[in-house]
C-alpha cells in the first residue's frame, strides 16, 4: 500500500490545463508527485528532461477512459521534491521508479517512455519483468553512446561546466529545449510557465542541469540497460517517432526496431522529440490502435 505523504499542490499549476488530482508518494525519502487517473489495462507514462508528468497532459485526458494513467515525476523534476544528497543521476531515477512500482503494486503494466524516460523505464521493466507486459517508446534510447559524435558534442556541451552554470541560472534547457522540441506547434505561454515554474530556482534546476553531462557519464548504467533487452525483447512494443526531433535520429529508431522484433512503428511526421505533446492526437491514435491489435 503506497505510503500517501501529504503535500500541496503548488497554485501556479492551473486546474484547466492539469486537470488531475496531484497525489504524493514519499519513495526513499524523496517525495514524489504523481495522477493517477481513469481506469483499465495501466500505462506508465515516464518523462524526459526537462519535463514532467505535465507532458502527458492531453495524452491523459485522451485515455483514461480505456486505460489506468500513471505518471510520476522523478525527484527534482515538476512538482517532486529530492532528499539531501541526492544526485539526479538516471540510475538514481530508475531506482525511484523501481520502488514506486513496487509501493503502489502496479501490475499488468504497459510502459511509455520519452527521451529518458525510455533508458529509464527499460531499466525497470528489466528489474520487474513480472510487472511490465508491453512497451510505448517515443524517440529515446536504451545503449551507451560513448564515441557517437552526435551525442558526444551534445553531451559535452550542454553538460559542460559553463552551459551547466547558464541552466542553473538562466533556466536555459526549458527556455531552448520546449520550443525546439515542438515542431508541429508552438508552446503557449501558459504551458511555457508551466515548465519554468517546475524548475524556478538554480538549486531546482541542478536536476535538469546533471543529465546532459550523464548521456556518457552514466555509460556504466546503459550499458547494463542494453545487456538487460534481451530479457524484455520479446515484449510486445510500440515505437511512436517524431521524425524532425533534434536529438534522435532514424538510427535510434531502426536499433530499437531490431531490438523489439515484435514492434509496430508510428512515424509522426514533422513532430519534433516532444510528440506526445507535440502531436497528442496522432499519439494517442497510436496507442489506441496498437492496443486493440
Amino acid at each position: 500500500m503506497a505510503d500517501i505523504t501529504s503535500s500541496v499542490r503548488p497554485a501556479w499549476v492551473d486546474d484547466d490545463l492539469f486537470p488531475f488530482e496531484s497525489r504524493f508518494v514519499d519513495i526513499d525519502g524523496h517525495t514524489v508527485h504523481y495522477v493517477d487517473e481513469g481506469s483499465g489495462p495501466t500505462l506508465l507514462l515516464l518523462h524526459g528532461n526537462p519535463t514532467w508528468s505535465f507532458l502527458w497532459r492531453d495524452a491523459i485526458s485522451a485515455l483514461c477512459g480505456e486505460f489506468r494513467c500513471v505518471a510520476l515525476d522523478y525527484p527534482g523534476f515538476g512538482l517532486s521534491t529530492a532528499q539531501p544528497g541526492y544526485r539526479y543521476l538516471p540510475e538514481e531515477h530508475a531506482d525511484v521508479v523501481t520502488r514506486f512500482v513496487d509501493t503502489l503494486g502496479l501490475e499488468g503494466v504497459t510502459l511509455v517512455g520519452q527521451d529518458w524516460g525510455g533508458a529509464i523505464g527499460l531499466a525497470v521493466a528489466q528489474r520487474r519483468p513480472k510487472v511490465f507486459d508491453r512497451l510505448v517508446l517515443a524517440n529515446t534510447w536504451a545503449w551507451p553512446v560513448n564515441g557517437d559524435m552526435h551525442f558526444e558534442s551534445f553531451a559535452r556541451i550542454v553538460g559542460g561546466l559553463p552551459m551547466r552554470f547558464l541552466v542553473r541560472r538562466l533556466n536555459l534547457i526549458v527556455n531552448a529545449f520546449i520550443p525546439i522540441g515542438h515542431r508541429r506547434r508552438k508552446p503557449t505561454a501558459a504551458e511555457m510557465t508551466h515548465y519554468r515554474r517546475a524548475l524556478d530556482t538554480p538549486e531546482r534546476r541542478q536536476a535538469c542541469a546533471v543529465l546532459p553531462g550523464r548521456i556518457l557519464g552514466s555509460r556504466a548504467f546503459f550499458a547494463e540497460v542494453e545487456a538487460g533487452l534481451t530479457d524484455i525483447a520479446h515484449l510486445p512494443t510500440l515505437i511512436v517517432w517524431g521524425d524532425a526531433d533534434f536529438a534522435f535520429r532514424p538510427q535510434e529508431r531502426e536499433r530499437l526496431e531490431a531490438t523489439f522484433p515484435d514492434h509496430k512503428t508510428v512515424i509522426v511526421e514533422g513532430s519534433g522529440i516532444y510528440v506526445e505533446s507535440d502531436a497528442p492526437e496522432e499519439f494517442v491514435a497510436a496507442i489506441r490502435g496498437w492496443a486493440t491489435t
